[in-house]
This record gives structure tokens, sequence and C-alpha cells, in this order.
């Protein structure tokens, strides 16, 4: 991998309850790269938060990744752009690269849709969700979850082979929390989502995306 500008030219916002914000938290750490890691309450009005976040996030919304004089948002943007300046986790080659991208479009249309919608309205909301939705989208969740979990039948460690990349960042960013929304995960994703975490660094979501000490 590429040798990147030292901490302080690269601050990631995040947020300790947001999935999003942990898929390129975690990749930072997996592929070593220093960086400054800023916590944002996302559940304060956008008027109410710091600054430059406030100004730099687009959307509103984390993560928020500032690299130098660049400012990039989007969770799946920031894996690609990551992938492809580092020259790995997905990014070695023309072609890796390509799948990278197939299932970050698949996951955000996907499970990046169904299972932060069902943890959102089981944990923090409900009353945000019109009467028959959790059920749709825990429909939608146990296809996608399903589909996933087909794609270990040939017994390969991670999704697009035997090497971690940014595709599992972005797959198993809500999938750590699924045993307190009482979520079923089939054996082999359970299987990968412990391979992910034997990977050196790893945390869970709420204490990568906690504030630093």
């Amino acid at each position: 991998m590429q040798h990147l500008p030292p901490p302080e030219d690269m601050t990631l916002y995040g947020h300790a309850e947001s999935g999003h914000s942990y898929k390129v938290r975690l990749a930072l750490v997996l592929a070593r790269v220093e960086h400054q890691y800023v916590p944002i309450d996302i559940f304060l009005p956008h008027a109410q938060r710091p600054e430059p976040f406030r100004s730099l996030a687009r959307f509103h919304e984390v993560p928020l990744l500032v690299w130098k004089d660049e400012v990039f948002v989007q969770s799946n943007a920031i894996l690609c752009l990551l992938a492809e300046r580092l020259q790995g986790l997905g990014g070695e080659d023309a072609g890796r690269l390509a799948q990278v991208r197939e299932w970050l479009f698949w996951e955000a249309n996907r499970l990046g849709l169904s299972l932060p919608h069902v943890r959102f309205a089981r944990q923090f909301a409900p009353q945000d969700y019109a009467p028959g939705t959790q059920e749709w989208l825990l429909s939608r969740y146990r296809q996608d979850i399903q589909r996933l979990d087909a794609e270990f039948s040939d017994g390969r460690a991670f999704v697009l082979d035997d090497h971690i990349s940014v595709v599992d960042c972005a797959l198993c960013g809500y999938l750590f929390w699924a045993d307190e929304m009482g979520l079923e995960v089939p054996a082999r994703v359970r299987k990968w989502l412990r391979r992910i975490q034997q990977q050196p660094g790893w945390q869970h979501p709420r204490q990568l995306l906690a504030a630093p000490e």
C-alpha cells in the first residue's frame, strides 16, 4: 500500500452508533492509516453541531473524511476512494476495484438499506415508521442476509476472495449489532464476522468509534 499523509492531514468525523462511520474507520484501521478521529453528536440539531463539521458535511451526515484540502462524504464513496488510493483492500488492480464498486452499490441498495432501518426502528425511533414498514424491512433483511450467506458457499474467507477488502468493511458495518436487534444471522455469515474480528486492530463499533481519551 502507498504511504499516506501524517495523521494531522487526515480527520474522520463519526458517531459511535453509526455503522456507516464504522465502515470507514474499520477500513482505515485495517489499512494501518494514521488519522485523527472526531466524534460528532448526530442527535444535535444541525445548527448546533461544531465547526468545521457543520460547514463541510454536505449532507449533514457522518462519516465525513477530510484529507488535506479535500473533503469526502458518503461511506461507500469514501471506501472506494480509499481502496483506489491505497491500492489495497480491493484496489490492487482495475478488475478487483470493479468488483468493489459492484458490491458497494449492492450493499447500499440492499443490506445497507434494510439493516440500518431495522435497527433505527427497533432501538431508536419506532414512531417514525408507518404500520407495516418494520415487517417489510425485516423481510428485506432476511432476503439480503441469505444472499450474503450464499457468497460463502464456496468456502472463501471474505467476500471478494480470501483477502479482506473494503467490501467486507461495508457489509459488516451494522451486523455487529444484529444480536442486540434480535436478528438471526446465518452460520456462514457469523463465521465471516469472526474472521473480521480476528483482524489486527479490530474493535466493536462502539469501541472503535468512542471519543478519544
